[in-house]
């Protein structure tokens, strides 16, 4: 669902198949703006991406937490 590859965006975790980082999900979330609004925005993310970016966030989280 993310990919991280040195010749797209200097290896910045993007949305496969896109040239979307993954951070500008985060940053449109963290200014108020929905998720709705995001994938509306940005075609090209679906939201079992946007889900797993989530999941795998709060499995870091979690894993941090209980070290």
């Amino acid at each position: 669902m993310v990919v991280s590859n040195p010749g797209i965006l200097g290896g910045t975790p993007v949305f496969r198949g896109t040239r979307l980082p993954v951070k500008t999900l985060f940053d449109y979330l963290a200014d108020g703006l929905s998720l709705d609004y995001f994938l509306e925005t940005f075609e090209g993310v679906i939201l079992e991406q946007a889900q797993a970016v989530f999941h795998h966030g709060w499995r870091r989280i979690a894993a941090e937490l209980s070290a």
